[in-house]
């Protein structure tokens, strides 16, 4: 995925009239999010619960490496559309890394961590928005078996 694919994304997010800010950096977020293969992806509506955001962007990163490179590319991505980041927590190898965008906050846990701090559980009477389906990883279709190949080909590595 190279940048300009991201950039070229990113502004379609901000620019489409059906999300309005916040809600367009929350979608921006997530899709960056989703496609960097996070996993259990949520938006949650915290706007009538909190005072400190109106929208929770949660992912869950499978490491640390995973985890840094989705936040180091939130935050190019907030920057190139003039959004403010107000704050970054949470150093390399981190289990938890929190962006402050202002009205949306972004939380990125390793996996092993999301369930021990359970954010979703604090904001239970908070609603879920929901994420288009296209915003999401999609791999490439398995390709069809030439002559000569088995399915232990497959799983040699």
């Amino acid at each position: 995925m190279t940048q300009d694919f991201i950039t070229t994304e990113v502004a379609k997010i901000f620019g489409n009239k059906e999300f309005k800010y916040p809600l367009n950096v929350a979608m921006a977020t997530v899709w960056i999010l989703a496609n960097f293969k996070g996993s259990d992806l949520k938006i949650l509506d915290v706007g009538k619960h909190s005072s400190m955001a109106d929208y929770f962007v949660i992912a869950s990163a499978g490491n640390p490496t995973q985890a840094g490179a989705m936040a180091d590319t939130v935050c190019q991505m907030m920057k190139k559309n003039n959004i403010a980041i107000k704050s970054l927590e949470g150093s390399s190898g981190s289990e938890w890394t929190l962006i402050d965008l202002g009205d949306v906050i972004v939380h990125i846990f390793q996996e092993t961590a999301r369930n021990i701090y359970d954010l979703e559980g604090l904001y239970t009477t908070s609603n879920l928005v929901k994420i288009p389906e296209n915003y999401y990883f999609q791999g490439q279709e398995k390709q069809p078996k030439g002559p000569g190949t088995s399915s232990d080909d497959e799983n040699y590595f």
